[in-house]
């Protein structure tokens, strides 16, 4: 069976959630899960005033997936409920489908998925929210993730001894999810990863931290490259409507290594853009996020089940942007208790965020942050 993201599977082995199966013709397999969270923003890195209060259900989700008449046909849902889930932080239409797969798999090494899930992009985005490390995902992958999209989606397995390369590529819409029909420009993605060492325990290379205490070395190395034509959001699939449509090239390359509870990981994202400012007739300003970005966490599970881990993320605007975006640099410690594996576990993190490359504490919008948030699921 072909290794598949954890989040966008459509069925490997149930496990977990409430099952309902009859013979070999019909399995419906439910989840849910929710994230229910507590955090600060400071006004300042010297003025520690509370600005911001995050006190919400960051996500709530079911989940549902199975096969239909045969198990090479297999079908993944996922609907989402909290408000920043359904990105009403950011539009006025509420998206409640996060993902609406069909798959047909036509051999254990290669499967087909036709609907709306997660491109094959940079690591962290693709690994569930249930799997990460902390709360949120880094600056870099917010500015330059690929993100979920609606079209045609190819998986491919490739065994070299005891290497494994994985081939992905989808071919959709470009304009993200619940899109309405749109022009004729369309996204184009491709991924490689390649695993030298060998394939990680239970899927470890889509799942944050070790949590299975790898008794040998593990690596994957991981090349990912999209092409968005005519786009008209800042973001491919994500973000505001541009004024004028852009094409846009985004360039990813990831790793992550794992070895006795020890992870590492990192991320460097490039999205070009040759004319990213778009104008409106009454001169307001959007653009596409161009730009380089770069994330990396570094963490030790201990046998107790206690984690602590370590990230560094900045993001740098094209320098088409100057003057319209900063330089963002962030440092973030965090802990984590895992009571159920990723399934049931106590995050944490308190870190410091400062713009221009100047971390001086009396500097303007730098400032501390501080987060928790208990995750709980079947």
């Amino acid at each position: 069976m072909a290794q598949q993201e954890v989040d966008e599977r459509a069925l490997i082995e149930v496990q977990d959630g409430i099952s309902i199966k009859k013979d070999s013709l019909f399995l419906l397999n439910l989840r849910f899960r929710m994230q229910n969270r507590l955090g600060f923003i400071t006004e300042g890195g010297d003025d520690l005033d509370i600005a911001v209060v995050d006190a919400r259900v960051r996500r709530l989700r079911l989940r549902f997936d199975g096969f239909v008449m045969s198990e090479r046909i297999r079908y993944y849902i996922q609907l989402s409920f909290s408000k920043a889930d359904q990105d009403l932080e950011s539009g006025t239409v509420p998206q409640t489908i996060r993902d609406a797969m069909v798959y047909y798999h036509v051999n254990r090494r290669f499967y087909l998925g036709f609907g709306q899930s997660k491109l094959p992009g940079n690591r962290q985005r693709v690994i569930s929210s249930g799997n990460l490390q902390l709360p949120d995902r880094s600056i870099a992958n917010a500015a330059y993730t690929l993100d979920r999209d609606f079209g045609v989606f190819g998986y491919w397995t490739l065994p070299m001894g005891p290497q494994e390369l994985q081939v992905k590529g989808a071919f959709t819409t470009g304009d993200g999810r619940g899109a309405s029909p749109s022009g004729p420009g369309m996204a184009y993605t491709g991924r490689l990863e390649w695993l030298p060492l060998g394939r990680f325990t239970n899927s470890g290379d889509y799942s944050e931290g070790d949590q299975e205490f790898e008794p040998k070395p593990k690596l994957s190395v991981a090349g990912t490259y999209s092409f968005n034509d005519r786009a008209y959001r800042t973001g491919g699939q994500l973000g505001s409507e541009l004024y004028g449509e852009r094409d846009m090239s985004t360039f990813i390359v990831d790793m992550v290594m794992k070895y006795q509870g020890w992870a590492l990981s990192s991320e460097y994202f490039d999205r070009r853009c040759d004319d990213p400012i778009t104008t409106s007739a009454d001169g307001m300003v959007r653009f596409v996020r161009a730009g380089t970005g770069v994330n990396t966490q570094l963490s030790k599970l201990f046998k107790s089940r206690y984690e602590l881990v370590g990230r560094y993320s900045h993001v740098l605007p094209s320098a088409q942007l100057e003057g319209l975006a900063p330089t963002t640099e962030e440092l973030l410690l965090g802990s984590s208790k895992y009571l159920n594996g990723h399934r049931i576990k106590l995050q944490t993190y308190g870190g410091y965020r400062w713009l221009d490359r100047n971390m001086d504490f009396d500097r303007s919008r730098n400032n501390w942050t501080l987060m928790f948030q208990v995750e709980f699921g079947i």
